[in-house]
């Protein structure tokens, strides 16, 4: 009998350093190809993501899940420029609606001092992550089951995140309304978008305002391999007259 074997992500090194000014260590990219095992079997039985070639792999779910917090990778942290969070404020990510783990998953490995939150509403999904989680040996990372209006009504989750990821998860107005409660004040909401219109972002601002949140900022740039287009919308959470910081 055959032994199917799987495909080697490419390492990318190169492009990792010029995009980023960041690129994975070993064992890090040991992680990587793991993980990437572990999702193109995952989706024999569940509908992780159709993106399974290892080039596009790379591209859409590796590289586009870091280009997010580039500036909180190491090699980002003595330049500062445009820093939208110093980097030593981070500590509590949350990922709402992870699905295959992205962007979380990428961000546990690159980053392993902070402290990441997988959620997702499909109990299918947080099995599938809780048995990637320690086939990978990644230890900052948990899985969180429920809604994310859910989620921010209980204690020990309202306002306790600096970091909140939202990739694929649905309208602009609507991942603010899932990240900002989460939120602490001043924390960071990062909306990973494909295009972004001037009608977008005036949707989104009109949405935000009762829910003490304000664009910050939006970047717009291209994929290093397919050069398909993509935005980071970048939400700031502000001190509201509504809601008292979480102590």
């Amino acid at each position: 009998m055959n032994q199917i074997t799987m495909p080697v992500l490419p390492q990318m090194n190169e492009l990792w350093q010029e995009t980023l000014n960041w690129q994975p260590d070993e064992p890090q990219q040991q992680q990587f190809q793991r993980l990437y095992e572990l999702i193109v079997e995952g989706n024999r039985s569940l509908n992780l993501t159709r993106i399974t070639e290892p080039i596009e792999f790379w591209e859409k779910h590796l590289w586009d899940s870091l280009r997010g917090i580039a500036r909180l990778l190491p090699a980002n942290n003595s330049a500062g420029e445009n820093r939208k969070l110093p980097a030593e404020s981070v500590q509590k990510v949350i990922d709402i609606g992870t699905g295959g783990g992205f962007p979380g998953l990428p961000i546990a490995i690159a980053l392993p001092q902070l402290s990441v939150t997988l959620l997702d509403s499909t109990r299918k999904k947080i099995t599938f992550l809780e048995t990637v989680l320690p086939s990978l040996g990644i230890e900052n990372a948990a899985t969180l089951l429920g809604r994310s209006d859910e989620i921010a009504r209980q204690s020990q989750h309202k306002q306790a995140y600096d970091l909140a990821l939202l990739r694929a998860v649905g309208a602009a107005p609507l991942c603010a309304k899932c990240a900002l409660p989460l939120l602490k004040n001043g924390g960071l909401a990062v909306l990973y978008r494909g295009n972004w219109t001037v009608e977008e972002e005036t949707q989104l601002q009109s949405a935000i305002e009762h829910l003490g949140g304000t664009v910050e900022s939006v970047e717009a740039f291209t994929t290093p391999t397919s050069q398909g287009a993509r935005h980071c919308v970048y939400l700031r959470k502000v001190v509201t007259q509504f809601e008292r910081p979480a102590r």
